[in-house]
């Protein structure tokens, strides 16, 4: 320290001063929220997975699912960009085909956001074109997107439009009956009651069904259904 010369010391203690003068009026660091990235093409994402679809599709599912906590922010659902969420889902589906973890994601995470019912709308329908594609397996999130509509969109129309794709293509054992019936009594709330009532009238004219609780459960059903008779005043 002897050799350095006195201005030179002088020098470095102006800078020093400088620096944490500047440090201490400088506002403090904000955390910027990073935008969700366009999916890459499927075909792209199977040469990366080096033969391993199924383990990179859950590696995805876990970064997508943390993707609104970042360093230092936390970011609402709501303000993600639901067209790339819904891409990258259908990406990881592509990846593990038999997954249903994105299905559900989109149905009880992404389509929960309140205060946005047009993204809520965006999922359902994603929900019902991931359906169309594997009913037997899929048709739970379908399900509780025609709930989701009566109960939180308030739009019976739409909750129909789901139960009945529902009733026209779920199938196999797995499928339970109210699942496929949900269709008829989302009618009845919609106040069509004469279609409810043919609706069920054939359902249970067709033989389909054998539990004997679900037939008496629905028999009396439509005996609710059916249009009160006026008195005719010869009945003591």
């Amino acid at each position: 320290m002897a050799a350095v010369p006195a201005a030179t010391l002088a020098a470095l203690a102006l800078a020093l001063a400088l620096h944490l003068g500047l440090q201490w009026h400088r506002p403090p660091p904000k955390a910027q929220a990073g935008d969700l990235p366009v999916p890459p093409a499927l075909a792209v994402l199977r040469v990366a997975a080096l033969g391993e679809p199924i383990g990179l599709a859950q590696i995805l599912t876990l970064w997508l699912q943390a993707f609104d906590n970042q360093p230092g922010v936390s970011i609402p659902f709501a303000e993600l960009d639901y067209p790339r969420v819904a891409g990258w889902l259908d990406r990881i589906l592509g990846l593990d085909p038999a997954g249903q973890y994105p299905v559900l994601m989109a149905s009880h995470v992404y389509g929960q956001v309140y205060g946005h019912p047009e993204k809520s709308r965006f999922m359902a329908e994603f929900v019902l074109e991931k359906f169309l594609e594997d009913p037997g397996r899929r048709w739970p999130w379908l399900a509780h997107s025609a709930i989701m509509a009566k109960h939180r969109l308030r739009d019976l129309p739409l909750a129909v439009r789901y139960a009945d794709a529902l009733r026209d293509h779920a199938r196999g054992p797995g499928v339970p009956g109210w699942a496929r019936q949900m269709h008829i009594f989302l009618r009845e709330d919609l106040g069509e009651y004469e279609a409810a009532r043919v609706l069920l009238g054939g359902l249970l004219a067709s033989g389909t069904l054998t539990d004997p609780s679900e037939i008496r459960f629905l028999t009396e059903r439509l005996e609710r259904l059916q249009p009160h008779r006026p008195s005719t005043g010869n009945t003591p």
